[in-house]
């Protein structure tokens, strides 16, 4: 499997200086000491990286850190991909056969999950289209796996806003209707939890030599993984949060005004690639992401779960368990609450 490049344009990138030890052998997990990035929450003890993982961080960082770039998260709505439908783009179905034969956009291909690599570089080229639009059922899986496809270069690759059920209200009907839930908002807590004391990433061992070799080998595993563990329901999360190290991945003013027990705030734009913030995410815990809808904590887990962290996104975010305060709150707060105004009329084709 080829390992694209896309380079973005960044404003800033974020510093992070490598010592000699990330250029050993392949063979070589010792750790290496890298020192802190100043973000948000900086502490003063330098965090302990793997050889793999610091070659890994660095490669990401040098072909465009894409993370940090205006393109995170690369999202598109569904208004806009009916507009562009017979133009000079491709859409990719990643629901099951079933759900794709019942009815599916117009010109969508039909993929699995799992075959999308090998469809990437052999049967396509990719760069060729102008656009290239994942869709799935609620917008989730297509996130996760947009971020997986934008991290491995293609820079052309987005995911449709809330899935089919922004297409029209038959799939709104079973897909985020359903999900929508405030069973747990009377749970929630204003508490403001530290992060894990340990300063450490997970260490990767692939045995490859370079950092693009490592990329090309994590990706071949998490597609080869497939979709099973990278979601997890509000009612799973809530039957023990203690279980899980929970993230909440969005604005601090959102965060103080209630959050899931126990979960500590991650900065977005200051945490993924910054070795302070990642380090202080356990990396021998299940972790739980979340955010207002699912879509950002999805491309946010998948650049996790690259780095060796059992990382979950939580399905529907905050609309899944605290919804009728989204919808009191959503001027105030500038929550997104999937309402009927984000569902179109649009038709599908079997």
């Amino acid at each position: 499997m080829k390992f694209f490049r896309m380079i973005f344009l960044l404003p800033a990138l974020p510093v992070i200086i490598f010592t000699a030890g990330c250029a050993g052998n392949s063979n070589d997990n010792s750790r290496v000491e890298i020192p802190l990035t100043k973000t948000e929450s900086s502490v003063s003890e330098p965090v302990t990286v793997g050889t793999e993982t610091g070659m890994l961080l660095k490669d990401l960082a040098e072909n465009g850190d894409y993370v940090n770039s205006r393109e995170f998260p690369s999202l598109i709505k569904a208004s806009a991909v009916n507009e562009l439908i017979g133009t000079n783009i491709l859409v990719v179905d990643i629901r099951s056969t079933g759900e794709y034969s019942a009815g599916h956009i117009k010109g969508a291909v039909k993929k699995d999950f799992g075959e999308l690599p090998a469809f990437f570089e052999s049967a396509i080229r990719p760069f060729e289209y102008d656009r290239i639009i994942i869709v799935s059922s609620d917008g989730q899986a297509a996130s996760y796996t947009t971020s997986l496809l934008r991290l491995m270069g293609y820079g052309n690759v987005y995911a449709m806003r809330w899935g089919m059920s922004a297409w029209n209200s038959t799939y709104a009907t079973s897909g985020w209707f359903a999900g929508c839930s405030a069973e747990y908002q009377e749970r929630i807590e204003t508490t403001v939890n530290e992060a894990w004391a340990g300063r450490k990433l997970p260490e990767l061992t692939t045995g490859m030599a370079t950092g693009e070799e490592i990329g090309i080998a994590r990706f071949t595993s998490l597609f080869s993984e497939g979709l099973d563990n990278v979601m997890i329901t509000p009612e799973d999360l809530f039957s023990d949060p203690s279980k899980y190290y929970i993230i909440n991945y969005d604005r601090r003013d959102k965060y103080e005004s209630g959050h899931i027990p126990g979960a500590v705030r991650y900065k977005p734009g200051a945490t993924l690639g910054f070795i302070d913030e990642m380090g202080s995410i356990p990396g021998d815990r299940t972790v739980v992401v979340y955010c207002g809808t699912g879509h950002n904590s999805g491309f946010v887990t998948a650049y996790l779960r690259l780095f060796g962290y059992d990382a979950r996104t939580l399905k529907y975010g905050n609309n899944g368990f605290m919804y009728d305060r989204m919808v009191t709150e959503k001027e105030t707060l500038s929550w997104l609450p999937f309402t009927p105004a984000d569902v179109n009329d649009f038709e599908v084709v079997k």
